[in-house]
């Protein structure tokens, strides 16, 4: 599903928690003010209830869709949003935020402590995926949305739309989650904690208060993207872009310089990230979703959640693979809550979920429609549900 693309789109700003009301966050301390960078796309009906959030992961932003003056350089979730594509902007009002704790508008730990003047640094406090829920609540409170027609998101967006819908079920009618998570394996917290101490074991990283200098963790911010983007990446992708192939040609001398394709292609990716992300927001958000764990909470009531859930994987994805959409299908569907998983076939491993594909648009179009033409007939015993 293709169809056109927005055209120019602009974010936008709004403090929604100031001195005399912070926000509290789970930890208990509190925060303010709280400034939100935010983008919508589309109109809100009369009845405000054709909204749809968009909950970013990691490395995202507000801009989701259209672009900022260059066409050619469009939001992170252009393939999906748009008019006639499955977030259909002639039908759907889509708002999405960049999410506390980021550095693209919204407070983070880069942001001016007004107690000091300085920038919070590491004093800034630590997050859960409650706190930022609380600010996205906020927004739609400001734009006066009540409910929620879908809330939808990739990787940790998936983890923001599940925790929403377990708190707040009243607020969200369809959650979808993509190559999402309910808990992190072992696995997946060490390649987080090694990405950071790349970044906290930079000479230039000064315990946290590198803004108050000249320079940066530049170094170490490159290196957790590059292992990142690694995870991002299937055997298989990384064989159809790169294979062994070598800048110097087969019959070039050995270096220990980038030599091999796929070394030039995370250097950039090193180098491109740390001009447009913040090092401490990589710490902070990468450390709430070691700790993401929703099924474990004792005063969790699923029988009161009424949302529907999607849960979307990609066959060849392995750092959120299917066995996670699969533990969180079976945490709801125990708990007698309405939910069904898709797998669907992709080389392109966890980066899937940002690229066009016929079968994933259309299953997160029928999610998101008013009627499913292709019902769930029945679950697999492991999860998965089957179309028919």
């Amino acid at each position: 599903m293709t169809a056109g693309g927005l055209g120019r789109v602009e974010t936008r700003r709004v403090v929604l928690f100031a001195e005399d009301g912070p926000l509290r966050l789970q930890s208990g301390a509190a925060l303010a003010p709280v400034e939100v960078a935010y983008e919508t796309y589309g109109t809100l009906d009369a009845a405000g209830g054709n909204a749809v959030f968009v909950c970013h992961a990691l490395s995202g932003d507000a801009h989701a869709a259209g672009h900022h003056g260059d066409p050619a350089q469009r939001g992170w979730w252009d393939t999906i949003i748009g008019p006639g594509r499955p977030l259909d902007t002639e039908r759907y009002f889509v708002v999405c935020a960049n999410l506390l704790g980021g550095c693209s508008g919204t407070t983070g730990p880069a942001s001016v402590d007004p107690r000091t003047g300085r920038a919070y640094g590491l004093r800034f406090p630590l997050l859960s995926v409650r706190d930022l829920l609380a600010v996205h609540r906020a927004l739609l409170r400001h734009l006066g949305i009540a409910r929620l027609h879908a809330a939808i998101g990739g990787s940790l967006g998936g983890m923001q739309v599940l925790q929403w819908a377990l708190d707040h079920p009243e607020e969200i009618e369809r959650a979808v989650l993509v190559c999402a998570s309910a808990r992190l394996s072992a696995q997946n917290i060490a390649l987080t904690a090694v990405a950071r101490a790349a970044i906290m074991g930079d000479p230039e990283f000064h315990g946290g208060d590198y803004l108050d200098g000249p320079s940066r963790p530049r170094h170490g911010l490159s290196v957790a993207r590059r292992l990142g983007h690694v995870t991002y990446l299937s055997a298989e992708s990384m064989r159809r872009k790169f294979d062994r192939r070598r800048r110097g040609g087969p019959g070039a001398q050995m270096t220990m310089g980038s030599d091999f394709e796929v070394e030039h292609y995370l250097d950039h990716q090193g180098e491109s990230f740390v001009e447009r992300f913040d090092a401490l927001s990589y710490l902070y958000l990468t450390r709430l979703m070691d700790y993401f764990d929703p099924f474990a909470d004792p005063t969790l009531d699923l029988a009161r959640v009424s949302t529907r859930f999607l849960a979307v994987s990609f066959d060849s994805d392995w750092r959120f693979g299917s066995e996670h959409s699969r533990h969180l299908v079976r945490s709801l569907s125990a708990g007698g809550v309405e939910a069904r998983h898709v797998e669907i076939a992709s080389p392109w491993g966890h980066d899937s979920f940002l690229l066009e594909g016929e079968e994933y648009h259309r299953v997160v179009a029928e999610a998101l429609g008013a009627e499913q033409p292709q019902r769930v007939r029945r679950a697999l015993p492991d999860g998965v549900a089957r179309l028919g």
